[in-house]
């Protein structure tokens, strides 16, 4: 009897079990009440377009605003709002925390009333209770939340806007910045590059100034001295200036030899092309190992052997090669015409569409021709040609600075023609062209130059002014030569 009332004092007295079982359904109910408040505040949301806080806050806005103006609520109406207020706000009614109401004060003692009705509602339920009740008695509420709707949309959309407006600004300050470093970063590899091919061409120039300069440092020595024999810092100078002017007229004659090689490149290439078959795939194997091995041995031999840098004037086949000449100014021209003027053999006179020729020959114990001419007014054209021995008469020593008219020259008649042809054979001597004949400003800057002896003959240097019809020319010249 006692064991049996133990037990049952320790099973229901007790209460273990029943405890247990109620801990465990609690955080069921409350996941289930907390899923229903969320299922609440959607359905609140999607009724409204509002979350409950906001609609609230609207629907108590429209209360405090509105209340007696457009729209007037019953008395009952009025304090169960009041009332849903209280209880959002301040929570459920506690007449402890709430102060005393006087006895004749009845609108106080009913609201209290009607918040302490409201029991322990939860604040979501009576804000929800709130926004239902000022529609069902206002009809201007819906079209007010309506428009609070629209507004709140076009503010969203604003700022959708406006965070895409500055989203795009931000990517095209990146696109821009990302491309204002790419352009950086080729203009700096295209500085490098320029910065290199600059040092590659100084390189070369320097290596092409030193062969030419070690082929006319002799030369231009001499013509230094000639210049100024009492200032080695002005021959110097001079000889820099004759140098650059000389690298200058190597550069452009290689330039025009090249043109004209691929030229003639192109033209043997196409007559070649139009008049051959194509030949067996063996040939072609043939020849490329022949020619890369000639190429090779070729490049090896110049390694080893590296060659001058020498230009030669173009002529025809069999002639002998000739080198260009080197030619370049100076302004000294005043200097150099009073100087001229005190012999009177160095000044000529070139009248209206004449042609005359100062004939030069070689002399035994040289190898340069120098020439240096001015005028005084006016321009004048020059060239330079040289006239190898004729072989029917064999050598024959002539008189240095010979001048001949194009008058004389010409102005043979028909029978004499024809008593030298007879009496030469008509062998006439070769004559090749070293410098063509152009204008120069001569009258502004002295016109010098220099070329190398070819061979034993005589060097023609021929003053055109066959262009004027009215204008005689003054020349100042000097004319000598240099081991």
């Amino acid at each position: 009897m006692a064991a049996e009332e133990l037990g049952a004092a320790g099973s229901d007295g007790l209460g273990q079990v029943p405890e247990i079982s109620t801990a465990a359904e609690l955080p069921a109910a409350g996941r289930e009440k907390e899923e229903e408040e969320d299922q609440r505040a959607r359905d609140m949301e999607r009724t409204w377009g509002f979350s409950s806080e906001e609609i609230f806050g609207l629907a108590l806005r429209f209360f405090k605003e509105m209340n007696g103006k457009a729209f007037n609520p019953s008395y009952e109406e009025n304090l169960r709002l009041v009332a849903l207020h209280k209880q959002v706000s301040l929570g459920p009614y506690n007449p402890d925390a709430c102060p005393e109401v006087g006895f004749f004060d009845v609108l106080g003692n009913d609201r209290r009333k009607e918040w302490a009705r409201l029991g322990s509602m939860a604040k979501e339920d009576a804000m929800e209770d709130f926004v239902k009740l000022l529609n069902s008695c206002c009809s201007l509420f819906s079209p007010y939340v309506t428009s609070h709707k629209i507004e709140k949309e076009e503010q969203e959309r604003r700022l959708r806007e406006e965070e895409e407006r500055l989203r795009a600004e931000r990517e095209e300050q990146e696109r821009q910045k990302r491309e204002e470093e790419r352009h950086r970063r080729e203009e700096e590899e295209r500085r490098k590059q320029k910065e290199a091919d600059r040092l590659i061409v100084m390189e070369q120039k320097q290596q092409i100034m030193a062969a030419l300069n070690a082929q006319t440092a002799v030369q231009f020595q001499q013509y230094a001295q000639r210049q100024f024999p009492d200032s080695p810092e002005q021959q110097q100078l001079l000889i820099q200036q004759l140098q650059e002017q000389h690298f200058q007229q190597y550069i452009q004659q290689a330039y025009q030899v090249q043109q004209k090689a691929l030229q003639r490149l192109q033209d043997s290439a196409i007559s070649q092309t139009a008049q051959l078959s194509p030949p067996h795939s063996n040939d072609l194997v043939s020849v490329k190992n022949a020619s890369s091995q000639s190429d090779s041995s070729q490049s090896q031999e110049h390694e080893a052997n590296p060659k001058p840098c020498h230009l030669f004037i173009d002529g025809k086949p069999g002639d002998v090669a000739i080198l260009a000449p080197s030619m370049w100014t100076r302004p000294q021209i005043k200097e150099f015409k009073e100087k001229m003027a005190q012999d009177a053999e160095s000044m000529i006179t070139v009248g209206r569409g004449e042609v005359l020729t100062v004939r030069v020959p070689t002399h035994e114990d040289g190898t340069y021709l120098f020439w240096e001419f001015a005028t005084d007014h006016y321009d004048i054209g020059f060239g330079l040609y040289f006239e190898w021995p004729n072989p029917a008469k064999g050598t024959s020593s002539e008189k240095t600075g010979e001048i001949v008219s194009e008058n004389q020259e010409t102005g043979q008649t028909e029978e004499e023609q024809g008593n030298s042809e007879s009496q030469t054979g008509g062998n006439l001597p070769h004559v090749n062209e070293v410098v063509p004949i152009f204008r120069r400003d001569s009258h502004e800057e002295v016109y010098a130059g220099s070329h190398q002896y070819p061979g034993h003959g005589v060097y023609l240097l021929r003053f055109d002014n066959s262009y004027s019809l009215w204008r005689s020319k003054v020349v100042y010249y000097r004319v000598y030569y240099t081991r």
